[in-house]
């Protein structure tokens, strides 16, 4: 009994010490040239980069932050915003036009460009426009139409256009005065389309529960164009915004 007491005095007392100190653990053998080459792999996206050791586990490759295919296709989208971009900004995309001859006397534009779409917001039918007019519509559809829409199906997804360019008289009235939209310096919206499918109009919508709406858009234009004109104008214009950059001196007419 004695011997088997005195055994187990020493097995615990042999379980309870710890060594004092212990090996680290032996790195993987590598050689500099697999490293090498598994370095290059990282760097070309093919193995992450965390699993790159230097030789004796003294250092690591920070982990990449974006995979190489992921940075490939942002910027083949980069570029294909600059392929199709107008006026020198990316946010408007179309296709550059030139000189429209006008058909009668007061028409025409110098440097036309059709716009498809503007801050990523589509146009149901592509803009003929000058580039002033163009950046307009940008400035307003930021402040505007999209801040105004965020909460609503999901935000702005695509403008209804009535009209853009047009060799005509104001409301083609005989004997009136040029439009601006024979000169490539108006657009007219009569509808607004949301991500869902939601459509908000000009026409159906000023007076309803949309109305707060289409208001603060129609004063939002009221500075990034020179004449801004909705239902409350005249009987012209009961079912669009006419949008225009043509400039007065006592400031931007509104109604």
């Amino acid at each position: 009994m004695r011997v088997l007491v005195l055994g187990l005095v020493v097995l615990a007392g042999t379980a309870g010490a710890a060594p004092d100190t212990s090996r680290r653990p032996v790195a993987r053998a590598a050689t500099e040239a697999g490293l090498a080459d598994q370095g290059r792999a990282a760097t070309a996206g093919i193995v992450p980069a965390r699993r790159v050791a230097m030789i004796g586990g003294a250092t690591s490759l920070r982990p990449s932050l974006r995979p190489g295919g992921i940075v490939t296709r942002a910027m083949a989208r980069r570029s294909e915003r600059r392929k199709g971009q107008l006026c020198g900004d990316p946010d408007l995309q179309g296709e550059p036009v030139g000189f429209v001859p006008g058909r009668i006397k007061g028409c025409g534009i110098e440097e036309a460009v059709r716009l498809k779409s503007v801050s990523g917001v589509a146009l149901s039918q592509p803009a003929v426009l000058d580039c002033p007019t163009a950046k307009a519509l940008k400035r307003w559809t930021d402040t505007g139409p999209k801040p105004a829409l965020r909460g609503t199906g999901g935000g702005l997804a695509s403008y209804r256009v009535a009209a853009h360019y047009a060799c005509r008289t104001r409301n083609n009235q005989p004997g009136a005065r040029i439009s601006e939209h024979g000169r490539g310096k108006a657009i007219d919206i009569s509808g607004f389309v949301t991500q869902d499918g939601t459509t908000i109009t000009v026409l159906d919508d000023w007076n309803s529960r949309n109305a707060q709406l289409l208001r603060s858009m129609h004063t939002a234009a009221c500075g990034p164009f020179g004449t801004v004109l909705g239902p409350n104008s005249d009987r012209f214009h009961r079912d669009h915004f006419h949008l225009d950059t043509a400039r007065y001196g006592g400031g931007a007419y509104c109604r």
